[in-house]
């Protein structure tokens, strides 16, 4: 098994996102990635809140970039666990978000659990929806 510096890997991955780089963003995540988002669904037009796949992550995070072009993620905390991390961070239009990762053998991100923390949640959406 890996081990993960999980500080570096956040702050690395909190880099990319702010750095635009989709391949960047991209190369944390395995090939098998399922992400659950509640923007999923408004972004990709899709009635699910799961992205599954590498193929469809790339098609989602471009879609926010898009949406999104003075994106900016700032980190708050990292909490450890066993083969996952949970992180906390500020996102778009100030949202506080914090997302569970699970990791895969190779260290590479399995699995994504999106949570926010604000009322303007529903404000975003509607940004979402229009690029959808």
């Amino acid at each position: 098994m890996i081990v993960i510096d999980l500080n570096s890997r956040a702050q690395e991955w909190i880099a990319a996102w702010n750095a635009h780089d989709l391949e960047r963003i991209l190369a944390h995540y395995a090939d098998n990635v399922e992400l659950t988002f509640p923007f999923v669904a408004r972004l990709t037009g899709r009635s699910e809140g799961s992205a599954r796949g590498k193929a469809a992550l790339r098609d989602y995070f471009a879609r926010g970039l898009q949406a999104f072009p003075t994106l900016r993620f700032d980190f708050i905390r990292l909490y450890s666990g066993v083969r996952s991390c949970v992180l906390e961070y500020h996102s778009v239009s100030g949202l506080r978000t914090a997302e569970l990762m699970e990791f895969d053998a190779q260290g590479k991100v399995r699995r994504v659990l999106a949570h926010y923390c604000d009322a303007r949640i529903a404000a975003c959406a509607d940004t979402f929806h229009a690029f959808a």
